[in-house]
């Protein structure tokens, strides 16, 4: 491979910096506080802010493999739908009309990308780091949802339109929580603690294998807080992908439970099911706003979307192979030459749909086969493995990929880095999973 042969020359040339510096020696101990900072700022800070700890990893990451001996790069299966994926990104790019406007929504996929590969190679090296990082991402998650807790106690006003109360009682209206994301957006935060929650179930079985039930207890009441808090967003699509996350942890963990214990499998998984139909009977604004994901036209968010469908779909069809170029900017120049009058939108709110619009049916066609392959490898590892914790890691990291992208049929939070990290974060853990040097053969 061409990157290997130029990281073998650069190592051997500059193998006198490598053996006279401990910064160099000791490079990983330094990306990883880099790395967690990417998480904990995620919670506060500005996407501009958060992004400069990602591009600082990306960078720690390219000395690394420049200057330490033996470092190369290898990719599994499903890495080569991603690399194919930012190839024809770069063509959609020189090809678009709009080109710095596009370029900017570039820098952002590059930074992305970048710091997935980043993450692959230092977890490769650091294997026994994954519950440290996902820990992170737990109490980051576990944060935000007790946060979001005691936001619903204090019945916030809305600081946009979120919800269309039109055919609702006072008393119907649920006072949506938003935590501490930038931008302020109950769907935003959301989103983020849908793409977070399978990382705090997962810590559940984690800590009940290890035997720590003090912290599995923990564990259990922080998811509990996090799926009321999703509760209290009043995010359909966060819904949705709740009912995914829960249904597929159920499914997986039939593989171990089954046999030994089906009765309990069977009583829990029906008091989950009475539980959450209880929590609709009984709450008559979470009732009405679960219900109206069926109201159609009926409702004004169902609508908008719709006609929001509409206008992307025309841009796609008129720009089908290459896309109009990545990014939000340029989306939103082109859009308006389609959109409905008054119903202007910074996306096509379908991640599938924004990814065909931006850089073309080949750009879409790549990403799906990404997330197929993927999936079908980490359900391989899943049901062929015998090594348990790496099962709950890899349980955890996949059904947290699906959440995101079954809520991305309804949204495109999925683009904010808020999500894009952790989301990426996943998708490396399982990869250092399934690579040769964590299974030799």
């Amino acid at each position: 491979m061409m990157f290997n042969n130029i990281f073998k020359f650069s190592q051997n040339k500059l193998n006198y910096f490598y053996n006279n510096s401990l910064f160099l020696q000791n490079i990983d101990k330094f990306i990883l506080p880099f790395i967690l900072l990417t998480f904990i700022s995620s919670t506060f800070m500005s996407s501009d802010s958060i992004g400069l700890f990602a591009i600082v990893i990306i960078f720690l990451t390219l000395v690394k493999m420049l200057f330490t001996p033996k470092q190369n790069v290898e990719f599994n299966h499903f890495e080569v739908w991603l690399i194919l994926y930012f190839m024809i990104v770069i063509v959609s790019l020189f090809g678009s009309t709009l080109f710095m406007q596009s370029l900017k929504g570039f820098f952002k996929t590059f930074i992305y990308i970048g710091f997935y590969f980043s993450i692959v190679k230092y977890l490769k090296d650091n294997l026994s780091k994954i519950p440290l990082i996902l820990g992170t991402i737990l109490l980051c998650i576990g944060a935000e949802s007790i946060l979001g807790v005691f936001q619903s106690t204090l019945h916030l006003e809305a600081i946009s339109t979120w919800q269309d109360t039109s055919n609702l009682n006072p008393e119907d209206i649920i006072s949506r929580v938003y935590g501490t994301l930038k931008p302020l957006n109950p769907n935003l935060y959301g989103g983020y603690l849908v793409c977070g929650l399978p990382a705090v179930l997962g810590s559940v079985f984690y800590f009940l294998n290890k035997k720590h039930y003090k912290l599995a207890i923990i564990s259990l009441a922080l998811t509990l807080a996090a799926v009321y808090a999703i509760f209290q967003t009043g995010c359909r699509g966060a819904y949705l992908a709740m009912i995914l996350i829960f249904g597929a942890a159920f499914l997986i963990s039939a593989k171990f439970f089954w046999n030994n214990f089906k009765k309990i499998y069977i009583s829990i998984i029906g008091s989950a099911i009475c539980f959450f139909i209880m929590v609709l009977t009984c709450v008559s604004s979470l009732r009405l706003r679960f219900l109206s994901i069926f109201a159609m036209r009926n409702d004004s968010s169902n609508s908008f979307r719709f006609n929001v469908y509409h206008s992307s779909l025309e841009m796609f069809k008129d720009n089908w192979l290459l896309g109009i170029g990545v990014g939000n900017k340029n989306f939103r120049e082109i859009y308006g030459l389609y959109m409905k009058t008054g119903f202007d939108a910074l996306s096509a709110y379908n991640i599938y749909l924004e990814t065909a619009v931006e850089s073309g049916i080949f750009a879409l066609i790549a990403f799906l086969g990404l997330l197929v392959t993927l999936s079908i490898e980490a359900v391989k590892y899943i049901f062929n493995s015998k090594d348990t914790e790496k099962i709950i890691y890899t349980c955890a990291c996949i059904i947290g990929i699906w959440a995101v992208m079954f809520h991305g049929l309804v949204d495109t939070i999925y683009f904010r880095p808020q999500l894009q990290f952790i989301f990426w974060t996943y998708v490396a853990i399982i990869s250092a999973i399934l690579s040769k040097k964590s299974n030799p053969i």
